[in-house]
């Protein structure tokens, strides 16, 4: 059975979005604030449902202090709707964001999408290349020079395509399409940002990049 963590102080939402996603058949298990939340990572959720506006969160945003903790998916669910918050909140580490009031049928479907592409990664065997990095599916690892290299769920996603297809080229919106599916909210400017960090994570010298190289009107491609 899947396991939810869902982290809302909001307990009228919280309430019904646990009786609804447990009457679909999941485990559901519910707090108030972002130290309850991890503490209950103990409990090993697959996905996590995350309020942004916690009384315990400070000014820190809580995907990026949950991203720290896990690497398991995460969904945003917040009523903070600028474009900012959005890509501040993907960009630190949120792998979907989703804003109030929402469909619990979208959410479900959102859920699904995630723990789908998550599924396929844990699947996979150890894949090595022979040029200094090392990528395993199953642990959703990335090992440079044997040293672990510690990436988000998206960074993860766009180095697994990167690294089993080296020299192919990619648009931003197949990186998009890749990561997000079609109907999430990303946008170009949050890929950049991902591959400036990738970059600062793996190259030598992210300004003069080795690996991740720029084609410059088309989009980004790996090189061994």
């Amino acid at each position: 059975m899947t396991k939810v963590l869902i982290i809302e102080d909001d307990n009228m939402l919280g309430d019904t979005l646990s009786l609804y996603l447990q009457g679909e058949g999941y485990d559901v298990i519910r707090v108030d604030n972002a130290r309850d939340g991890l503490l209950q990572l103990q409990a090993r959720p697959d996905i996590l449902l995350l309020d942004l506006m916690l009384p315990d969160s400070g000014n820190k945003n809580p995907s990026s202090l949950m991203r720290q903790h896990t690497a398991i998916p995460i969904i945003v669910i917040s009523s903070l709707t600028e474009v900012s918050e959005r890509i501040r909140s993907l960009t630190d580490g949120a792998d979907d964001y989703v804003c109030k009031p929402f469909s619990m049928q979208e959410l479900k479907a959102r859920i699904e999408a995630v723990l789908r592409r998550y599924s396929i990664l844990n699947s996979s065997v150890v894949t090595e290349q022979e040029f200094g990095i090392s990528l395993d599916l199953a642990r959703r690892t990335v090992l440079l020079n044997n040293q672990r290299v510690e990436m988000t769920f998206s960074e993860f996603e766009i180095m697994k395509l990167f690294i089993l297809n080296p020299g192919k080229v990619y648009s931003r919106y197949a990186l998009i399409e890749a990561i997000r599916g079609i109907d999430a909210y990303i946008n170009d400017r949050t890929i950049d940002v991902h591959i400036t960090k990738l970059r600062k994570k793996i190259e030598v010298n992210p300004k003069n990049p080795q690996y991740i190289q720029t084609i410059w009107g088309v989009g980004y491609k790996f090189t061994p």
